[in-house]
């Protein structure tokens, strides 16, 4: 009884607010989002050089663990040399200290995403109906969970692969490689936040359907279309062409495409 007396006094106090009381709301919100990432920046940039060593360049030798757990689990059929080593270099003076920099600002967003979700829920919480509570709070933690999924999937799949067809691939053989440290990083953090972005499907499904821009129907009819599209998209995401590493970025990509047609609505 407590608190439900507790909840309607909340409720009566934002009902009271006026435009800029929620600006304010808002602005505080941002604050307190920028002083935990600060925060993880810091925890970070004072971790990195590890970071680096054991995860960041682990791709890059033969010894990264993906590649032998696949080499055993296809039976072969994924044959990695062993002998595979690209060696990362640095042309510009100032590029690994701002590399350290951008990297730690990057991996302190991936980690400050659950707080920022709840900031945001924190915010829209008192506009909702109370039927559409539960609803909304599974929504925002299924997207942190994919979210941290999609970003899973590509260190240890998309990336992985990607950089190995390019690295290896061949124009001329008088052409050496030489791959830089920016274009390394860059590629990364590109991919693993394209990725975990990409996963946020299903939420996006969700939201759209709750503005009644799409609902089952429209999936459905349409899904065949996606599942084009879906296939596109993953050759582009794993340029090597092979079909079993295409099908390990398709079939979750497929499944992120059901799973949206279970989520929305009816009409």
């Amino acid at each position: 009884m407590e608190k439900e007396n507790k909840d309607q006094d909340i409720q009566q106090l934002e009902d009271t607010l006026t435009f800029w009381d929620h600006l304010e709301v808002l602005r505080w919100a941002l604050v307190r989002i920028v002083g935990v990432m600060l925060v993880f920046m810091i925890l970070a940039f004072l971790s990195m050089p590890y970071i680096f060593d054991q995860y960041i360049l682990a791709p890059t030798t033969s010894d990264f663990f993906v590649y032998r757990w696949l080499e055993e689990v296809s039976g072969g059929m994924l044959n990695f040399s062993d002998d595979f080593f690209v060696q990362i270099i640095n042309i510009n003076v100032a590029s690994q200290f701002f590399t350290h920099i951008s990297t730690s600002l990057s991996l302190a967003l991936v980690m400050t995403v659950p707080y920022i979700i709840y900031e945001i829920w924190r915010f829209i919480r008192p506009a909702l109906f109370d039927h559409e509570v539960k609803h909304v709070r599974f929504a925002f933690l299924g997207s942190t969970v994919m979210f941290y999924l999609g970003c899973a999937i590509s260190y240890l799949l998309v990336f992985p692969f990607t950089f190995r067809f390019l690295t290896e691939y061949e124009l001329s053989a008088a052409i050496q490689n030489q791959i830089d440290l920016s274009s390394y990083i860059g590629n990364f953090i590109m991919l693993i936040m394209v990725m975990g972005i990409v996963f946020e499907m299903p939420l996006l499904a969700w939201v759209l359907s709750c503005l009644g821009l799409i609902n089952k129907a429209f999936l459905r009819e349409y899904k065949s279309y996606a599942v084009v599209g879906l296939m596109v998209l993953s050759a582009v995401i794993t340029p090597s062409g092979d079909p079993l590493l295409m099908s390990l970025v398709a079939v979750p990509l497929y499944l992120l495409y059901e799973l949206s047609i279970l989520i929305v609505r009816e009409e």
